[in-house]
């Protein structure tokens, strides 16, 4: 059985973000929902490219997911914090011990104010860095605490979405794809 993710976007999500890690999960295997948390699918990103969810929130949010990636970007972050339904799940996920990530904005933005990173290590874009609660590690281009798996933006959202592989699935699979992508 595949394993299952849930990935999040609103308006302002940064979509290199959002379509890597959709695109590298689905490449290892995995079976992704893309929920959109606004009114409707479709979404205008950060880069006014347009992208349409799956589904909308109130659709999934009886399911469980081995795994719930946030994109990053502004003021997609906000929008991710201020849906109850997505907070509700992520905190569902985190005292499961089920997997949770974030990349750019949203692991400062969307997590922190939720508690969801007190006592995890983990970084983010490096000017939202401060609202970490640990900055021990927010150098960092990914950092894997546990169960919770977060990165620092754009740049690194390949290094990123290869990490969620590696836990979600495994090693191996995780250098197929990257070898497959001509990144390892």
């Amino acid at each position: 059985m595949p394993k299952t993710v849930l990935v999040p976007i609103a308006d302002g999500t940064e979509e290199m973000e959002a379509v890597t890690i959709i695109d590298v999960l689905r490449r290892a295997g995995a079976e992704v929902t893309v929920v959109s948390v606004a009114a409707g699918p479709q979404v205008e990103a950060s880069r006014k490219v347009n992208l349409v969810a799956d589904c909308l929130i109130g659709d999934c949010v009886n399911e469980t997911y081995d795994l719930i990636a946030l994109p990053g970007g502004l003021p997609g972050a906000e929008y991710l914090r201020d849906c109850k339904p997505l907070i509700e799940m992520l905190q569902s996920q985190k005292q499961a011990g089920r997997l949770y990530a974030a990349v750019c904005a949203s692991p400062a933005v969307a997590l922190t104010p939720h508690g969801l990173l007190d006592g995890k290590k983990a970084t983010c874009y490096p000017s939202c860095a401060d609202q970490l609660p640990d900055t021990s590690q927010a150098d960092k281009r990914v950092v894997v605490d546990g169960n919770c798996i977060t990165s620092q933006g754009p740049g690194t959202v390949l290094e990123f979405a290869l990490a969620l592989v590696r836990q979600l699935i495994d090693e191996n699979t995780a250098n197929e794809v990257g070898e497959g992508m001509l990144v390892q």
